[in-house]
């Protein structure tokens, strides 16, 4: 049940962390904090989670994180489920922490035609940039398996572990910088699916990608690395 628990307050604080600086300091005029500020707000809550519970579960808070690390014999097919069950809930008691606060203030409402609402994800036009669902799927599924490869890699027995939450936390920075234009980044099913909850419509019809691609990627990542990178001789 910690393991649980540490995963469930891990989501929560990524999801709390990272949205909340779309949904309220992202585009405050003059003094925002731009996607720069959201891309680095994601990989502070990582990197800060990591080194608060990482010993604990390990530090997943995503269910692609899980599938990923099953996928290279680092995790085991009996607590994938469990674990991304407390990832969701995690996620969702944070995106119903930030709609109250955000419904405090006078005329707050989501707005589910407009692409990005409630830090949601989406492609065509729920894009904050207007990219194809074939853009976002390839962008979700190759920035989940290089941010799974690094993962792996900095966790690796041999590798220097001190680091690691410092390395996974500027991966997920790099590719919020690369991809908010494109998806709004995702590269998290938990993430995807507590924003659409509360944003219905076409974003919630959409969350279907923002698991298959992350996971898929995830999973591709998880054989590369143990097929292909891990040090099998030294073991």
């Amino acid at each position: 049940m910690k393991k649980l628990f540490a995963e469930f307050f891990g989501t929560y604080w990524l999801v709390f962390g990272g949205c909340g600086s779309a949904i309220f300091a992202a585009g405050i005029p003059e003094l925002g904090i731009g996607f720069a500020g959201v891309a680095l707000a994601f990989g502070l809550t990582v990197l800060t989670m990591a080194y608060a519970v990482g010993h604990i579960s390990g530090g997943h808070f995503n269910p692609a994180v899980s599938f990923g690390l099953w996928a290279g014999g680092r995790f085991p097919a009996k607590d994938l489920i469990p674990y991304i069950v407390a990832q969701c809930i995690g996620a969702i008691a944070a995106a119903g922490t930030l709609f109250t606060i955000a419904s405090g203030k006078a005329g707050f409402v989501i707005d589910n035609t407009k692409a990005g609402a409630f830090a949601s994800n989406g492609f065509g036009a729920f894009s904050p940039d207007g990219y194809s669902l074939q853009s976002a799927f390839i962008a979700e599924f190759v920035l989940t398996l290089f941010f799974l490869l690094v993962i792996l890699g900095a966790t690796d027995k041999f590798a220097n572990g001190r680091f690691a939450g410092i390395a996974i936390g500027l991966a997920l920075t790099l590719i919020h910088l690369i991809s908010i234009p494109i998806t709004n980044t995702s590269v998290n099913p938990a993430r995807s699916l507590s924003q659409a909850i509360f944003v219905g419509g076409e974003p919630l019809s959409q969350v279907w990608l923002f698991w298959a691609a992350p996971i898929l990627g995830a999973i591709v990542a998880g054989f590369i690395y143990k097929s292909l990178l891990q040090n099998h001789d030294a073991a």
